[in-house]
């Protein structure tokens, strides 16, 4: 820690002080979202340490304490159970806490911008069945714990801007991933991104050859020669980044409904 001196000689520390949240000011900060769940947002307030008021709060359902200057967020965090969404990202911390496998229904959580390591994340990650999206982007990670395969909810991942030299096996196990973001990670030319170019589709469509017309037909052959030529070059893996082509079918149910 640095140091600096008054004018009258005392030593004071010249790390930043922060601003101190008040009870009054934590009530102030309660809001209630769109789909009548309640938020306490006290991002932007320049806080150094975790404000010990707020766990007067623990019944709601989202908390943001974006933008700040923690370093620490303590295990009594384990106390908001309600929690959906929690948003951390853009402090200083370096660590997370292990209490954090208590706030099972949590559904989305902001890790980004930050100085996590391999070492930062516990284990005990992989307990929040629930989590549904998890940003872990712009951070100091070369690994991802195994345990972390356990995510089965998981749909959304962001894993950019790290220090990744290849992506973990277990992204391979994520049945419900659709959206990857790996950009900005020092892979190297010998270990290309493994994943595969079949696309998910949440509805499928299944008509017979003779409901179709020419046209269609003609479509559908020249989608599945496509998907058959993928096929051959590279073996077909479990994990897909995004989900936005619709598979030949649906394209001919669409097709034949114009007609």
């Amino acid at each position: 820690m640095a140091w600096k001196y008054d004018v009258t000689g005392k030593k004071k520390s010249s790390e930043p002080k922060g601003k101190e949240i008040t009870l009054k000011m934590a009530t102030n900060a309660v809001q209630l979202t769109v789909d009548g769940k309640q938020r306490l947002d006290l991002s932007n307030m320049q806080i150094t340490t975790f404000p010990s008021c707020i766990l007067k709060f623990c019944t709601v359902d989202e908390l943001d304490l974006s933008h700040k200057m923690l370093k620490k967020i303590p295990n009594s965090i384990d106390i908001f159970v309600n929690l959906r969404w929690l948003d951390l990202h853009s402090n200083q911390l370096d660590q997370l806490p292990e209490a954090i496998w208590h706030l099972l229904k949590l559904h989305k959580l902001n890790l980004c911008n930050k100085l996590l390591t391999a070492h930062s994340i516990p284990h005990e990650l992989s307990l929040l069945r629930n989590l549904w999206s998890l940003n872990l982007g712009l951070n100091h990670i070369k690994s991802l714990p195994p345990s972390m395969g356990a995510l089965k909810e998981l749909h959304e991942l962001s894993l950019f801007n790290n220090l990744l030299m290849r992506l973990p096996q277990w992204l391979h196990q994520l049945p419900n991933q659709h959206t990857l973001n790996v950009k900005c990670n020092p892979f190297p030319p010998e270990h290309p991104l493994e994943l595969d170019s079949i696309n998910r589709v949440d509805c499928l469509y299944v008509v017979r050859e003779t409901c179709l017309c020419s046209d269609c037909c003609q479509k559908c052959n020249e989608e599945k020669g496509r998907m058959e030529s993928r096929t051959s070059i590279a073996p077909v893996q479990r994990t897909a980044v995004n989900a936005r082509l619709a598979s030949p079918n649906s394209v001919a149910q669409t097709n034949h409904a114009r007609c």
